[in-house]
């Protein structure tokens, strides 16, 4: 069975061109926990420490209220088809966060305030990405 991976490596996803916040926001609470609400907490309280992968698998399966014992099985299923990027994170789109995959794909958020946002935008030795837009 293929596996398809949603890693990057030594790049940085800039926020969306159309985003309407000036600065990186929490995505606040709305009943049910959102999608942003997952990964904003699971990245923003362990930075470099989980991958794309890590955090797009994550999110599905508490979504999906699955064991932690079926996540081998579920994670192998999940991955055997393509699967939106953090370029389609709503961190990215509508949240005002840049995404910053290190040498081992491991990822942190930087609010677009941020002068560590300003650096990896403008650091030649990392790639560079832009969030898909909001609209079309």
């Amino acid at each position: 069975m293929k596996t398809h991976s949603t890693n990057y490596f030594n790049t940085f996803i800039e926020t969306a061109p159309d985003t309407k916040v000036v600065k990186g926001t929490v995505p606040p609470p709305k009943g049910n926990k959102t999608i942003a609400e997952r990964q904003y907490e699971l990245i923003a309280s362990a930075p470099y420490q989980y991958t794309s992968d890590d955090i797009i698998f994550q999110v599905y399966a508490e979504r999906k209220d699955l064991m932690p014992d079926e996540y081998p099985a579920a994670r192998t299923v999940f991955f055997s088809r393509g699967q939106a990027c953090l370029r389609a994170s709503p961190l990215a789109k509508n949240y005002g966060y840049g995404i910053h995959s290190n040498s081992e794909g491991k990822v942190a958020l930087y609010g677009m305030e941020t002068d560590e946002y300003q650096k990896f935008v403008k650091d030649d030795n990392t790639k560079k990405v832009q969030a898909m837009k909001s609209s079309k």
